[in-house]
């Protein structure tokens, strides 16, 4: 084969593979489908940590530094909690993003009881993670997977304020 014949050879095949990964696929077919394209992700363990999110919190200056939990999310200056978020259309459909505790940060300075700042905020920690979304094919009885994008809060962390001069 010469370069041309491979080329338009090439040229047919894209369509062919175009289509199988964008196949239409029955309902129960999906959950199948998803697993396969996204076990080349990581796996996020944050979940294990969530509750939903429903109950209630608040900032845990109180805890500071006597009760010192295992999970960085308590220890931090800037603690979070780990909230389910679920959005049916996507796979996986529900998943764990963090929710600040303070809207300041806690500072613990020399040997005063820890207190939660106003000077500091404590600001999101965002990660673009890759989701399948469930759209309807043509004929309204199949579905396709598209990858897409989102951001999700996977922690917080403690910023200056952040004024306009």
């Amino acid at each position: 084969m010469d370069m041309k014949q491979i080329l338009i050879f090439g040229l047919l095949l894209v369509p062919v593979w175009t289509c199988k990964m964008n196949r239409c696929l029955h309902e129960h077919e999906l959950s199948e489908a998803a697993e396969k394209q996204l076990s080349h992700y990581p796996q996020h363990p944050e979940l294990l940590q969530a509750k939903e999110s429903g109950s209630p919190y608040s900032c845990p200056v109180e805890m500071f530094p006597q009760q010192l939990p295992q999970h960085i999310n308590a220890r931090s200056l800037s603690p979070w909690r780990y909230v389910l978020e679920t959005k049916e259309d996507h796979f996986p459909s529900t998943y764990a993003k963090a929710q600040c505790l303070c809207s300041g940060c806690v500072l613990i300075q020399n040997k005063r009881p820890p207190v939660e700042s106003p000077d500091y905020n404590s600001i999101h920690i965002m990660q673009s993670r890759v989701f399948l979304k469930k759209e309807p094919c043509g004929d309204g009885k199949k579905y396709r997977l598209r990858p897409v994008n989102v951001n999700v809060a996977v922690g917080c962390t403690c910023a200056t304020v952040n004024s306009s001069f």
